[in-house]
This record gives C-alpha cells, sequence and structure tokens, in this order.
C-alpha cells in the first residue's frame, strides 16, 4: 500500500461514490498529496499505514511553521481526515491516526454583508440598453433573491424556473437537489432577458440551450464572469466593500434571519448540510443590540 496508489484509489472513491466536483476533489488531492510527500520523503514513512497521530501533528507544525494560514491548515486537516476514514472504510487501516489530532483554532468570520440600499445601487448602476445589460441585472437579482451559489446559478436551467409556483430547483453541492422560492421582482428580470437579449442571440450553442445565462458567445457563463460582472456593478455603484457572488449570498442570507426567518428555513434554502453553518448568519450588527436593549429593558424605559 504506497502513498501514490492510495492517493489514487482516494481520488476514484471521491469522484465514483462521492460523486464530488472536480474543484472539490483536485483540492482534496492537492492537499492529500502535498502531506503524503512530506510524511514519505521527510518522516521516510513508506506507506500510509505508518502514520500516527505525531506524524500528522509534525506536518501541521511544518505547515504553521513557513506560515500557511490556520484556515488552509484545517482545510488540510479536513482532507486528510476524509483520507483516512476511506481507508478505514475499505479496511486498509484499524485505527485512523487523525482521530484525536486537533486542528487549528480558526478565528471567528463574518462574511462582508451588503446592505438592501447597495444592492439596489448596483442595480441601477447596470445599463440596461447596452447588449448583457438585462442580463446582468437578472444575474444579481437572482443571486440576492435565492442565496444561490455561483456554480448553481451557472448551471442554472430555464426548465428548472416555474413562474407559477415561484421556485426554481438547483443542483448544489454533491449534485444534492432543492426547490427555493423566488420573488416576482427577479421571475420579471429574467422574463425581461429571455423576452429581450437572450431572445435575440443568434449562435446559441445546442448544448447550452437550456441554460438560463448565456455569454455572448451562446455558452454557458464560467464563475470568473459572474465575479467580474458584480465588481464591476458594485465599483460602479460605488461600493468599496470586497465583494464576491458569494456576498450576494450572505446577504441573502443575514437579511432574511435578521427579520425573524427561521434558521431551518434558511438552512434548507441556502442548502447547508449541517444547522452550525447557517448560524453564522445570527449575528447582530452593535447597532440594533443597543437599540433593542434601550428599547426593552425596564433600567432603560422612560417613565
Amino acid at each position: 500500500m504506497d502513498w501514490d496508489s492510495t492517493i489514487n484509489g482516494f481520488i476514484s472513491y471521491l469522484t465514483l461514490e462521492k460523486g464530488l466536483s472536480a474543484h472539490s476533489i483536485e483540492a482534496y488531492e492537492r492537499d492529500v498529496r502535498r502531506m503524503g510527500m512530506y510524511l514519505y520523503n521527510d518522516l521516510a514513512l513508506p506507506s500510509p499505514k505508518a502514520v500516527e497521530g505525531k506524524h500528522i501533528e509534525q506536518f501541521l507544525q511544518v505547515l504553521n511553521d513557513v506560515e500557511i494560514s490556520r484556515r488552509s491548515q484545517a482545510r488540510m486537516l479536513s482532507g486528510m481526515r476524509s483520507f483516512y476514514q476511506y481507508l478505514m472504510l475499505e479496511d486498509e487501516i484499524t485505527v485512523d491516526p487523525t482521530e484525536l489530532v486537533q486542528g487549528p483554532k480558526l478565528d471567528q468570520y463574518l462574511p462582508e454583508v451588503l446592505s438592501y440600499e447597495e444592492i439596489v445601487r448596483m442595480l441601477e448602476s447596470i445599463d440596461q440598453s447596452h447588449p448583457q445589460g438585462t442580463r446582468n441585472v437578472a444575474i444579481i437579482e437572482t443571486l440576492y433573491a435565492c442565496g444561490l451559489r455561483v456554480s448553481e446559478l451557472t448551471g442554472l436551467r430555464i426548465s428548472h424556473i416555474y413562474p407559477d409556483l415561484q421556485m426554481i430547483r438547483v443542483f448544489g453541492k454533491n449534485n444534492k437537489e432543492r426547490l427555493i422560492p423566488i420573488g416576482e421582482e427577479a421571475l420579471h428580470r429574467i422574463k425581461l432577458y429571455l423576452e429581450g437579449d437572450r431572445l435575440r442571440m443568434m449562435n446559441i450553442d445546442p448544448a447550452h440551450a437550456d441554460v438560463l445565462f448565456l455569454n455572448r458567445r451562446g455558452k454557458k457563463l464560467s464563475r470568473i464572469m459572474i465575479f467580474n460582472i458584480i465588481k464591476e456593478a458594485a465599483s460602479n455603484a460605488g461600493i468599496t466593500k470586497t465583494i464576491s457572488p458569494h456576498t450576494l449570498r450572505h446577504s441573502f442570507a443575514t437579511h432574511l434571519v435578521e427579520g425573524g426567518a427561521d434558521l431551518r428555513a434558511v438552512q434548507e434554502m441556502l442548502g447547508h448540510a449541517s444547522i452550525t453553518t447557517t448560524e453564522i448568519y445570527t449575528h447582530l450588527n452593535a447597532d440594533y443590540l443597543r437599540d433593542t436593549m434601550f428599547r426593552y429593558h425596564p433600567l432603560n424605559r422612560s417613565t
């Protein structure tokens, strides 16, 4: 059981049995191979079977010494855990060396969030008389209205939009399907795009005929193109925050939670496997907390 053949088996497992995306598989492979190279070359461990918890801890210490971020260290440790869980399933090992290894402590991360007014400014900054203008407005409306990941947006199909039900069907991580409500405004913007810019396109690739958002060559938009559309709209609106398509997803969730939405419902709409992931959106700004305390605490009520 050498390193190379075992890692190849792990990659096949992620591809065929777990059904992960190519991007996720590439990340797992990169991290696990980096670990394997260190354990083989520096610690002379001939195979994954020879690894103990102390060796994993040494690897993490090396990452720390060369100033790899704690978040990257945590990601690599997660990859190692998945690798050894695979070996446990395959009965190649009986003890998981990562089981008792503690990961680096991470600083609490609160994502950047746009206010509703900033999102409106972004929409108003787009010239809809310009080619692709109605498409770009529809993209921003859909991201914010439904809280989609950028991969879910680029893969959204016309046949998966149900205007009468005000729902769309998307396929998220691990190709998991879910239905998400979509508001009238976003549906209206999609309709304008379908009956305008998209209808006039003469070069739609047959393989992408059912894909909603297309580039000028009639093919599915790339993640980078969506990123550039968002960045340009934010810049034109005078927004200086560091934002990406994911910022609209964060804003969607934060605005729902602050408005009193049930956290389980938000979890379902976002497609989070764990409620713990969704709980990040329960953060409240200091002004809201201060106003609430002054308004409702008996010592602060005016008599």
